[in-house]
């Protein structure tokens, strides 16, 4: 395993990439469709859901093929909900990631349907893979799906919309982002590690780690909004406040959100300890999700 994160994060970055354009490349549908699918796939992203599957696989074994499938699948799934995030019913943004949104290069109903597609492609690309067992392959789809749908990440986005209507408190808003971002950072965690045949207890423990990461990569999120560079993170700066955004520097005030962040690292430390993996290269990845800059 590449010892420095910069390097391991660039490195897995490229594989993901070849594996999404390669997986969509091949499928037999209309060009515009695959046009506006690849649009939205390679228009940036740190990619670092499907390279956080990549790491926990890693943590308990050497790197190996099997994890692929899932990570590309994991990255159509957080591609097609900002396509959908971006249209004029939800977000309504005309920017994403420094560059037009899909809606906005396309069409709306094209954008629809490219994020349809990638959500259920990303199962067949799971489904296809003589890698994985069909044992395998059930516990994938079936995580899959949970942390994606109604009681994942879509659930989450109602919530999210609820909390632009009305104040919330310190748990409500941990719900709302546990939901909507925690959920497909679980999965990326738990079927890494599950995939390497991790013990049982470390899933647990694996679990509580992965809610705390995702709550770190959402509040720095939060923080970037206010203190950001807009250049870096391709959007501009304050947006959630002009959108009313239930955020945690809107319920803690800056200083307040840099505080609760320290605590989730700090428990996220905890948790991951209680496991058998090779925790120095996640150890470095909970301080890039918490002090990143894009």
């Amino acid at each position: 395993m590449v010892e420095n994160l910069e390097d391991y994060l660039l490195e897995k970055k490229l594989i993901v990439e070849k594996n999404l354009k390669d997986c969509v490349e091949t499928i037999n549908a209309p060009e515009e469709l695959k046009e506006s699918m690849l649009y939205s796939l390679m228009a940036g992203g740190k990619r670092l859901r499907p390279i956080l599957l990549m790491l926990s696989y890693e943590s308990y074994k050497p790197k190996n093929e099997k994890v692929n499938s899932s990570a590309s699948a994991l990255e159509m799934i957080h591609t097609y909900s900002l396509i959908h995030d971006d249209l004029p019913a939800m977000d309504d943004d005309d920017i994403r990631r420094g560059k037009k949104t899909n809606h906005k290069m396309f069409d709306e109903a094209t954008a629809i349907l490219a994020g349809d597609a990638l959500l259920t492609y990303s199962f067949e690309t799971i489904t296809n893979d003589f890698l994985l067992s069909a044992e395998e392959k059930v516990k994938i789809v079936q995580l899959l799906a949970q942390s994606s749908g109604p009681s994942g990440m879509v659930g989450g986005q109602i919530y999210d919309m609820q909390a632009e209507k009305e104040k919330v408190n310190l748990k409500e808003l941990e719900r709302v982002h546990q939901y909507k971002t925690g959920e497909l950072i679980k999965f990326a965690i738990i079927i890494g590690a599950y995939l390497a045949e991790a013990p049982e207890e470390d899933l647990s423990y694996l679990n509580e780690f992965a809610y705390y990461l995702g709550l770190i990569f959402q509040i720095q999120d939060d923080i970037l909004d206010v203190t950001g560079d807009a250049e870096k993170i391709g959007k501009p700066i304050g947006s959630d406040e002009i959108n009313e955004k239930s955020t945690f520097p809107n319920l803690l005030g800056l200083d307040g959100a840099i505080k609760q962040k320290e605590l989730y690292i700090k428990k996220a430390r905890i948790e991951l300890e209680k496991t058998s993996a090779r925790k120095e290269m996640l150890n470095k990845l909970i301080e890039h999700f918490g002090n990143r800059d894009h």
